[in-house]
């Protein structure tokens, strides 16, 4: 065993097979949902708040969102070490859940605030708030809520059922924001868009803020009693070797970039394709029945295989994909293929999650160092926010070259650019994410021998 075994993780013998209550586990869908809540927004609505309320040109709302992922590829990783580092009452995770919930709640609704700016200042401010509500805060609120997993039980299959609620949660979250978002903003706004965003990030920071206070006081970290904090040095090295991490990080980065893609464009596929901007409300409303696939996902993995399962969730995502794209303008057909799309893409999201927490097992087994906070807030946080810039700046310069001009009425070409983003761009992200995660299969197998060499360790350190 590594030397730096002393300081690093044991699994208490009482938590080993631990079954989760169903108050944990809502306690712990409760944080996904507060982050939905106000991420998702971002992720949907940013572009669309710059373009057309703050009135930002869709080249340089891009640009800041691309910059962005440049501070997230620093906030990742030291939050993660903050997180490894942390050593309270409470925990190692759960705290954050209590101290950043205001922050996050106030960055976000600053972010949604539109200054009488003008010129550079604008930009200034825009990219300053989008930094702080997307990339550092939320960092500090992802990174625990995916690193407490592991603490959480270290039996496979409860990881597997506490990931399903989280992500039930954060399906709830999606659909509060997706669906009543625009019609609040409507409604507080009385016409005014500057002012009904503010007031509606307002109502969803307050909600938020409630979701991760019961989240704080609903869970508990068993495994953190014998967890020491870890040197920043201690926690790159759980990386070294670590290659089904490798192949998760890399994998969720690509996907990331399908799943703003269709968040952030289908406001104005809607708007300027079918000529119904609130469309953009049912078609983000329905990513509710998400929940569904999510639901079957313990059901699907018995059967399968967690790297299977997320393959399936690719292909059901891409069908749906290719077939919204053949029905024309027929609302209907258009509304079936994006609820297939739905299923597919709520199975495939899910399943990095609760696949992160065995690469923290891995990375034990490897080197002898455990170091979920830096794992998970890379292998989550960081693959979300880089992916979800990319996702938003791919398309500003897709429609930006096709000649985009927010509030006119656009040219062929600029509406052409629209329907390639939000349709087939996806298709193509699932496919290269497919054949990556095809590596995966090796890893997974290895896991029952893992966790067994792992118990044995930690018994061994125990008697000594």
């Amino acid at each position: 065993m590594d030397k730096n075994a002393a300081s690093t993780a044991g699994t208490s013998k009482d938590s080993a097979n631990v079954k989760l209550s169903v108050w944990e586990k809502t306690a712990y869908s409760f944080t996904d949902m507060a982050g939905n809540l106000l991420y998702v927004t971002i992720s949907s609505y940013i572009l669309y708040f710059y373009t057309d309320v703050f009135g930002i040109s869709v080249g340089g709302a891009g640009l800041i969102l691309l910059v962005a992922r440049f501070f997230d590829a620093v906030s990742a990783p030291v939050w993660g070490s903050i997180v490894d580092h942390t050593h309270t009452k409470w925990g190692q995770s759960r705290p954050y859940f209590l101290w950043l919930a205001i922050p996050f709640a106030v960055a976000t609704f600053l972010a949604f605030t539109a200054p009488n700016l003008h010129g550079t200042a604008k930009l200034w401010y825009a990219g300053f708030t989008y930094i702080l509500a997307a990339g550092v805060v939320y960092t500090g609120i992802q990174t625990p809520i995916t690193a407490i997993l592991p603490s959480l039980t270290t039996n496979g299959q409860e990881r597997i059922n506490a990931n399903t609620f989280r992500m039930c949660g954060g399906s709830i979250g999606s659909f509060i924001t997706s669906t009543f978002a625009l019609p609040l903003v409507a409604f507080f706004g009385k016409g005014d868009d500057k002012v009904g965003f503010m007031w509606t990030m307002f109502f969803f920071g307050l909600l938020a803020v409630v979701l991760l206070f019961l989240s704080f006081k609903g869970m508990k970290e068993r495994t953190i009693a014998v967890q020491k904090p870890i040197p920043f040095k201690d926690s790159l090295k759980a990386t070294v070797g670590n290659n089904p991490w490798y192949i998760l990080v890399v994998s969720f980065v690509i996907y990331w970039v399908a799943q703003s893609t269709r968040n952030g464009i289908s406001v104005y596929y809607a708007k300027y394709n079918l000529g119904n901007e609130q469309l953009t409300s049912v078609f983000n409303g329905l990513q509710v029945l998400g929940i569904i696939a999510t639901i079957c996902i313990p059901f699907v993995v018995k059967v399968t295989n967690k790297t299977m399962t997320m393959i399936i969730g690719l292909a059901i995502g891409a069908a749906g994909q290719i077939m919204m794209g053949m029905v024309g303008n027929n609302f209907t057909l258009v509304i079936i293929a994006w609820i297939i799309g739905i299923f597919g893409a709520s199975t495939a999201v899910a399943m990095p999650f609760g696949m992160l927490a065995d690469t923290v097992d891995y990375g034990e087994w490897k080197t002898g160092i455990r170091a979920p906070g830096f794992l998970t807030a890379v292998g989550s946080a960081f693959c979300i926010q880089l992916g979800s810039g990319f996702g938003s700046f791919i398309p500003s310069k897709i429609m930006a070259a096709a000649g985009f001009v927010a509030n006119k009425t656009q040219t062929a070409h600029a509406l052409s650019a629209i329907h390639f983003t939000f349709i087939y761009f996806p298709v193509i992200v699932y496919a290269i994410v497919a054949v990556i995660m095809c590596l995966y299969f090796k890893y997974e197998k290895m896991e029952p021998q893992i966790k067994a060499d792992l118990a044995a360790r930690h018994d061994a350190d125990a008697n000594n």
